[in-house]
């Protein structure tokens, strides 16, 4: 028994040879993902059907499917289950909504779809009937968070990858201690694992130049990690209408449960707990295109829909140096985008705060090369800038900068 084994939990007999043959194999094609490659710890399991991993760098194995499966093939799989713990798959998955945590399989069906296109390119084998973009009729190169909006939710899929891919436990899972002493890798460890891959990715580039080209992005961003402009814009827009939704007042349409006690003689007010109005100020100047829009948009909506902020409570005004549109929208698809010629902001923000019913959140969606209001609003303002280099809005602005495509 190696250091990185542990006994089999069914009747089956698993061909250690086999298996650790492909995985040196896999080791010896790709030498600067061997640490991470002998860092997975083999569990035999009949639970699996062919090999999954959890968060803690376990490496659970089906022995029907060693035997049924070439050398080769099985090498292509270690690579593959090493991507989902490298590309920290369980750590993204944990970030999704709540709805979207909850359909592991679809989430699992995405994060193939991220790593099986750069094997492929990369010319490793798999087996067959492995989930790959071209299936649905999308492009390569993707995050798995991009092409799990394209994955139809009832779309089949056989196989489980585990806990270490889609971040949901599993029947064979060993959780962090192991009741039998079967070794794991811990959060720090397992971060070091990555960067030390990386480096190596980096390293092999440089000396020989053969690095599929998703491996290289992907090291790029360990090594030289920019803002996750989803998550911090979420993260303000969530505490925007947080802060707004704390401003609690009195109100007579529901009265308090306490006025029965005064026996009808005094009726008393109720406290109640508002929900923000929103309204979301577009640049529709020339500079910005309408991919930038699209998805800056699509991501406000998405968090305005998971904090409960919808029907006529957010508010869409398309500006470029002066306001062209305002409606109240419940879908993206409802907006129009009329405008295009010069750029101030300004003019939009000011618009939305004079409105019957004013905001308590404006963001603004933008290239970023606008005039700003001289003072602080009365609104909480999030500044969303498509262009990572124009000027920095007022402090008093909360600013995400989205990063261009790659």
């Amino acid at each position: 028994m190696t250091p990185h084994s542990a006994p089999a939990d069914g009747p089956a007999r698993l061909d250690r040879a086999k298996l650790l043959a492909a995985r040196y194999k896999a080791a010896e094609a790709r030498p600067y993902l061997a640490s991470a490659l002998y860092a997975l710890t083999v569990v035999p399991s009949e639970r699996v059907r062919t090999m999954a991993v959890d968060r803690y760098w376990r490496c659970y194995v089906a022995p029907a499917f060693v035997d049924a499966t070439g050398v080769e093939e099985l090498a292509g799989v270690w690579i593959h289950e090493a991507a989902h713990l490298l590309r920290d798959h369980h750590g993204r998955a944990d970030r999704l909504p709540a709805a979207d945590q909850r359909d592991r399989l679809r989430v699992n069906i995405a994060q193939d779809c991220e790593i099986n296109d750069d094997l492929v390119a990369d010319g490793l084998r798999l087996p067959p009937g492995v989930m790959e973009p071209r299936l649905f009729g999308l492009p390569t190169g993707r995050l798995f968070e991009e092409y799990l909006r394209d994955i139809p939710a009832s779309c089949p899929h056989a196989l489980d990858c585990g806990s270490g891919a889609h971040g949901v436990p599993a029947p064979w899972d060993l959780g962090e201690h192991a009741a039998d002493g079967t070794a794991g890798v811990g959060p720090v460890e397992g971060e070091a694992l990555r960067r030390q891959t990386a480096q190596a990715i980096r390293a092999h580039a440089r000396s020989r130049g053969t690095i599929a080209a998703g491996w290289r992005r992907w090291a790029e961003q360990v090594l030289e990690p920019t803002v996750d402009w989803r998550k911090a814009l979420t993260g303000a827009v969530r505490e925007a209408a947080a802060w707004a939704g704390g401003a609690v007042d009195y109100t007579y349409r529901r009265p308090s449960r306490r006025t029965p006690a005064l026996g009808g003689r005094v009726v008393l007010p109720s406290l109640r707990r508002p929900l923000p109005r929103v309204a979301v100020v577009v640049d529709t100047s020339g500079s910005m295109t309408e991919e930038d829009l699209a998805t800056a948009l699509a991501e406000v909506s998405g968090v305005l829909r998971e904090v409960g902020v919808g029907g006529n409570r957010v508010t869409v005004l398309a500006c470029d140096a002066d306001v062209h549109a305002v409606a109240r929208v419940t879908t993206v698809d409802q907006v129009e985008l009329a405008g295009g010629g010069g750029t101030d902001m300004t003019v939009g923000i000011r618009t939305a705060l004079t409105a019957q019913d004013p905001p308590n959140i404006i963001v603004v969606l933008t290239d970023g090369h606008t005039p700003w209001p001289p003072e602080p609003v009365s609104a909480r303002l999030i500044a969303t800038l498509t262009d990572p280099n124009a000027p920095q809005p007022p402090p008093w602005a909360e600013t995400i900068r989205i990063p261009p495509r790659p």
